[in-house]
């Protein structure tokens, strides 16, 4: 089913796009005849070929792994990009709270899965309004409490059709869920007893288990991963309902589906989400795809461009790309035109330290790679799609807006 994709006039909220795009909706970009050199530093740029080489190696993989994929939308909340994951074969779409969930069914989405505990009662029961209201809209959520699962119950008691709620499991030193498989039961006892609600599966996030792909952090998410195939095996489902266990994010989907898949009696749905832009950071050291898979590695599609504004000491370049327009939370960008590092972010500036060597000039452009792209996107409003990053002057072949 098609998505309602925004298509909004650009104008000068658009970081990035120039005063003569002023005027053209984002559907009209493609045929502007823009390049690279006419957009505006600091941009942030995705190529689409790399976005689609990476969409076909995961769902490839994943249908040979018999493995459902619900992506995460909240790494681009872009319904672009969620069309093209619903296109390649998406059980769903996986976001993180009550509101992205509202997008998602408003961009036409139809089965959405909430990442979380939804505590909120006045969401909650407007989850239940958007069920009344479409026979064809699933909505899924998780309970990690006994109190949420009663924050639930009020919501939801007097709705026409129920939530699916999920059990999370958690652990120690983990995140959410729960932190034992009796503490787990007894939610999904209380799930069970309560009116407009659903047991739907179990769910976990087996990320914080595994900071690297060493041997003992790949032992810690198995067992994790053990965890919740025990729990579910505990639980008794309304009948006819088919369970769901969720886990994976864009890490360790190669271990997910290993340990998972064994469940034939449910559906396994992984919500791995940053596949489909991967980086040249933390999920390019960390994503399995390639030889730990047998498939072809991920690429980066995201890439920003920023201008060289000072060069007040020997070595030193300050580039017009900050807090506002890049990823730090796990990595600083990297310099990937020209040797060096990048090693402070202001609000408005990145600070590049030259290798010996190596040299720019006021006014230059240097393509830096980034880490993490769940807080890329969430800077930019409209990003432009280019063709070839490696081009001399890329050209600019459409646009995609977020709804952050």
């Amino acid at each position: 089913m098609p998505l309602q994709i925004p298509d909004p006039v650009l104008g000068a909220w658009a970081k990035g796009f120039p005063a003569r795009a002023s005027g053209l909706r984002l559907s009209e970009v493609a045929g502007a005849d823009l390049h690279l050199s006419d957009l505006v530093t600091p941009v942030l740029t995705v190529q689409q070929t790399a976005i689609a080489h990476n969409e076909e190696t995961v769902f490839a993989w994943a249908r040979e792994q018999g493995v459902l994929l619900a992506p995460h939308g909240k790494t681009t909340m872009a319904p672009a990009l969620w069309q093209r994951l619903l296109d390649g074969g998406a059980w769903g779409i996986s976001v993180a709270t009550p509101w992205q969930a509202e997008v998602a069914v408003d961009a036409g989405v139809r089965t959405v899965l909430i990442a979380n505990s939804v505590t909120d009662e006045a969401a909650a029961r407007h989850l239940g309004e958007l069920l009344d209201a479409d026979d064809d809209l699933r909505i899924l959520c998780w309970a990690d409490s006994l109190a949420g699962v009663e924050i639930l119950t009020r919501a939801l008691a007097g709705g026409r059709r129920p939530l699916d709620v999920m059990v999370e499991l958690g652990g120690v030193g983990g995140r959410t869920g729960a932190r034992s498989l009796e503490e787990a039961e007894r939610i999904a006892a209380a799930i069970s007893a309560a009116p407009g609600l659903r047991l739907a599966g179990v769910a976990g996030y087996e990320g914080p288990f595994g900071p690297d792909r060493s041997d003992a952090s790949v032992r810690a998410v198995d067992d994790f991963l053990q965890t919740i195939v025990e729990l579910h095996g505990r639980l008794e489902y309304p009948h006819g309902t088919r369970p769901v266990l969720s886990a994976g994010g864009s890490a360790f989907p190669d271990r997910v589906a290993a340990v998972l898949r064994g469940s034939v009696d449910a559906d396994v749905v992984l919500r791995s989400g940053a596949f489909q832009i991967h980086d040249d950071g933390f999920y390019g050291r960390m994503s399995p795809f390639g030889p730990l898979t047998g498939t072809a590695p991920l690429r980066s599609a995201m890439h920003a461009w920023a201008r060289v504004v000072s060069q007040p000491d020997d070595g030193l370049a300050l580039l017009d790309a900050g807090r506002r327009d890049v990823p730090f939370d796990i990595d600083l960008p990297t310099p990937q035109s020209v040797d060096g590092e990048i090693t402070a972010l202001n609000d408005q500036h990145a600070f590049l330290r030259l290798a010996d060597g190596a040299a720019v000039a006021v006014g230059d452009v240097v393509r830096l790679g980034l880490s993490h792209p769940c807080t890329a996107f969430d800077k930019w409003r409209v990003v432009a799609v280019i063709d070839d990053p490696d081009a001399a002057d890329p050209r600019v072949i459409g646009a995609i807006a977020t709804c952050f």
